[in-house]
């Protein structure tokens, strides 16, 4: 669901969405949640209380830092530029935010003895499909309060962040 939300706020800042770009933001995000699945499999025991106690904090540093500029550069920044506003930089702190409960995840797997195989094709499915459904959803929506989307996708970023917060407390 943080990718689905993330992806429909990174559509709607987008001035002119292609395919192409689409393909590659969902790909990263797919990706990123696949991998960290897999880092947390082998990681196993030894981080599993480190992983629990502060990947909610790192989630929120990462949402919020992103959050941030992108509000930032809604209220400094009046230049609209055909480009898109979310640089490959961007893109990676996100996925990367947004798929640190996976590492968790991982690790519960290789406690439980679980096989990774099954599990981690799903989760990049499924990461894949609601990145893309998002940036979609965003892109045609985001068009009926264009000039607020970036200002308003920052907050949303943020809230994201601030309930992975409350969620841990």
């Amino acid at each position: 669901m943080d990718t689905f939300a993330v992806s429909l706020t990174s559509g709607a800042a987008i001035k002119e969405l292609h395919l192409r770009y689409a393909f590659k933001f969902s790909l990263f995000f797919g990706f990123f949640q696949a991998l960290m699945l897999l880092i947390g499999w082998y990681t196993g025991i030894s981080l599993h209380q480190l992983v629990n106690n502060y990947s909610h904090w790192i989630a929120f540093g990462l949402l919020t830092l992103v959050g941030c500029k992108m509000i930032y550069e809604s209220i400094i920044l009046k230049e609209e530029s055909e480009k898109s506003p979310l640089g490959f930089l961007i893109i990676l702190g996100l996925a990367f935010a947004t798929s640190i409960d996976a590492l968790s995840v991982g690790i519960s797997f290789s406690l439980l003895q679980y096989r990774i195989l099954l599990p981690l094709l799903l989760l990049s499915i499924v990461t894949f499909t609601a990145a893309m459904v998002g940036i979609f959803v965003g892109d045609r929506f985001g068009s009926l309060c264009e000039n607020k989307m970036a200002f308003i996708g920052g907050l949303i970023l943020i809230l994201i962040g601030v309930l992975n917060i409350i969620r841990y407390i």
